[in-house]
């Protein structure tokens, strides 16, 4: 979802830097890399690390409610598109391709972030906070294959950081990586495209072979 379908990573981007302010501390740009694509708990536990910080669960859960309280504001206010994202949604859904959402982000974040996307286009959807580990564990995946009644090898994962691509493949789904904040290492079954505009079935069908998309 963030960084693959909206464009919600510079939201983050606002929401952290301001995290680590308000915490005492700076956000610097290697640290939010190594931020995107992670859950949330493991994503704050890597920045009380990289800030020096006691991480205990007290400091951690305030500092998520922090984190929710100004993230909810910015995506409230409205969230883009990455490009060609959209029209990608409905070939999938007029090609009668079972799809589901599969995101790190929390439950309550997703229901705010699908009205902007649209409902209607996912069979199902599995989110950061209801399985037991988020990614880059392939729990998420498993879960949304399950849901759609397939085996996660039947399935083809459309990710854009190196954290949810080793969710993916650690899960055995075929793979289209579309890189957006950070760049992502090349790999023997990850196909590359540079985003989704003008994406046809023909690309999914290559990209789910191991081809050229």
């Amino acid at each position: 979802m963030d960084g693959t379908l909206l464009d919600s990573e510079k939201l983050w981007d606002i929401a952290v830097y301001e995290l680590a302010e308000h915490l005492g501390g700076q956000m610097t740009r290697d640290l939010r890399h190594s931020l995107i694509g992670s859950s949330g708990v493991s994503a704050l536990r890597t920045m009380f690390a990289a800030l020096e910080l006691d991480a205990s669960p007290p400091a951690l859960a305030d500092a998520g409610a922090w984190l929710d309280r100004r993230i909810t504001e910015l995506f409230a206010a409205g969230i883009p598109w990455r490009p060609g994202a959209k029209d990608a949604l409905a070939l999938v859904r007029e090609s009668g391709l079972p799809t589901a959402l599969v995101t790190n982000t929390k439950r309550a974040l997703t229901e705010l972030s699908l009205d902007t996307l649209g409902r209607e286009f996912f069979d199902a959807t599995v989110c950061g906070d209801e399985v037991e580990h988020g990614k880059p564990a392939p729990d998420v995946y498993v879960r949304a294959a399950q849901l759609l009644g397939v085996r996660p090898e039947e399935c083809l994962a459309i990710e854009d950081s190196p954290t949810g691509v080793l969710a993916a493949e650690r899960a055995g789904c075929a793979l289209l990586v579309v890189p957006c904040e950070v760049p992502v290492e090349p790999g023997p079954k990850r196909v590359f495209r540079g985003n989704l505009t003008g994406l046809i079935r023909a690309d999914l069908a290559a990209a789910y072979c191991g081809g050229p998309a």
